[in-house]
């Protein structure tokens, strides 16, 4: 099945969809250059299949494209962060990480 990441700006929200069924959301307040994930689920439905972790990434990459820096609120983007540090801890500005648990520049 086919699986699709999509800005949903009139909900606020990244949706993930699996065949044109919409499959989970991580939903965000987007204030000028900045995005604030606060909450990331997945229909019980689509769950164990790894598609939080697609949705997540997704998002992610959509804040670098467009140059925002990320807030992760959002318990499950700040642990995606953390764990996947080389690729999206530069997102975070580093004066926000300590607030977030995230690492420091300099012991990431």
């Amino acid at each position: 099945m086919s699986t699709a990441v999509r800005d949903n700006p009139a909900e606020n929200r990244y949706e993930i969809h699996e065949a044109e069924r919409l499959a989970g959301f991580s939903a965000y307040r987007l204030t000028g250059r900045r995005i604030a994930f606060t909450h990331t689920e997945t229909l019980p439905e689509f769950r164990g299949r790894g598609l939080a972790g697609r949705l997540v990434a997704g998002g992610l990459d959509d804040a670098r494209r467009r140059g925002l820096a990320v807030l992760p609120f959002c318990p499950y983007v700040r642990e995606y962060i953390a764990e996947h540090a080389d690729a999206h801890l530069d997102l975070v500005p580093a004066r926000d990480r300590a607030r977030f648990g995230l690492p420091h520049p300099e012991t990431a």
